[in-house]
């Protein structure tokens, strides 16, 4: 670093993205990105916005707001869009933690949770999930913290059902929780039914996985008009401009094309499950994914060394090098294309015929 850095950052390790290698042409199942393009209505009003670039983006997102509160059943003063949805996450550790609300998360989630705590100043608590990575709800029931809980979760795929974070919510009136539900749409169970029942109650979305616009950066929190009034605040005091034009327009592109929506999730769903499948035959274990990805391990290979191996074969798979998940490799659903490869690099390492 410089000698001009912050010496309050001095500490600060920051978040790994996914590698985007440009060395050849690989198949890229390591960022949980969309085997399927934008829908083509989204598409389409992306490029007529396109013309308009010279002007200031709305900061106040009406035509997305309105037509995201009618796809979701909210008030439009109940929903608030972002940079991507890890933009709203930074947003919730800003308004909603400091050094009287600490943040609390297992230990086994989505590494930015710990990251955007560092940036702000926030303290922390780690919460081991269970030996099979399950979440133990007595945990974070009356804890008295921001809770973040990503459902399901990241990188094991594992769902927690709404009656069990509704125990949560209850326990902790004075507390808000944040449910990231960044792969709901795979087979998870939305908490944004209750939004009007907890006024605690910060449920964050994304259109980068299901609705294939993660290079577009879009993202969502809806919650009570009050917390959505505090994020604001921020967002208005920080970059109140945060959705550029063709973006907001390929939102509400997306969110119109319903059919194309379900289309292509429902494949996803098939095609994890047929993988999953295959993959147990060839020995592999694995935990039960409600996301766009699988998280697995071998007893005949390391996790590093598996994805080292598929790395070779132009395969690429996220690994995570960390005590308790270095046996593991996290998988993203890519096409049926994609995922035969996949299956026949496996079979050959692991000597196994089809």
């Amino acid at each position: 670093m410089s000698r001009f850095f912050s010496g309050k950052y001095a500490r600060l390790t920051p978040y790994t993205p996914g590698e985007q290698p440009q060395d050849r042409q690989y198949i890229k199942l390591n960022t949980n990105e969309s085997p399927f393009p934008p829908s083509p209505m989204a598409q389409r009003l992306a490029r007529l916005e396109a013309g308009e670039l010279q002007l200031y983006s709305d900061p106040a997102c009406k035509k997305l707001v309105s037509a995201a509160a009618e796809a979701f059943g909210v008030r439009p003063d109940e929903i608030m869009f972002t940079n991507g949805s890890d933009d709203i996450l930074n947003f919730a550790v800003m308004a909603f933690c400091d050094a009287d609300h600490p943040a609390v998360f297992p230990d086994v989630t989505y590494g930015l949770y710990s990251v955007l705590c560092a940036v702000n100043g926030v303290p922390y608590e780690e919460i081991p999930l269970a030996e099979d990575f399950t979440l133990r709800v007595s945990d974070y029931c009356g804890v008295g913290k921001t809770v973040f809980l990503a459902n399901p979760n990241a990188p094991t795929g594992i769902p927690l059902p709404r009656r069990e974070i509704e125990k949560i919510l209850s326990s902790n009136p004075d507390s808000v929780v944040v449910v990231d539900e960044a792969y709901v749409d795979f087979g998870g169970e939305s908490c944004l039914g209750l939004i009007g029942t907890y006024k605690n109650l910060l449920v964050t979305r994304t259109f980068s996985k299901s609705r294939s616009l993660a290079g577009g950066r879009l993202g969502f929190g809806v919650g009570d008009r009050e917390l959505i009034r505090d994020l604001n605040t921020l967002r208005y005091s920080t970059n109140p401009y945060n959705i550029n034009r063709m973006t907001m327009m390929a939102g509400v592109g997306a969110l119109a094309d319903e059919k194309y929506f379900r289309a292509c999730t429902e494949e996803i769903i098939r095609v994890r499950q047929e993988t999953a499948a295959e993959m147990e035959k060839l020995g592999f274990e694995m935990t039960p994914s409600a996301a766009n990805f699988l998280f697995v391990r071998h007893p005949k290979f390391g996790g590093a060394e598996l994805y080292a191996l598929l790395r070779d074969r132009g395969i690429l798979v996220r690994h995570f090098e960390t005590p308790r998940l270095k046996d593991y490799n996290r998988i993203s659903v890519g096409s049926r294309e994609d995922m035969r490869a996949l299956l026949n690099a496996l079979r050959e390492l692991t000597g196994e015929r089809a």
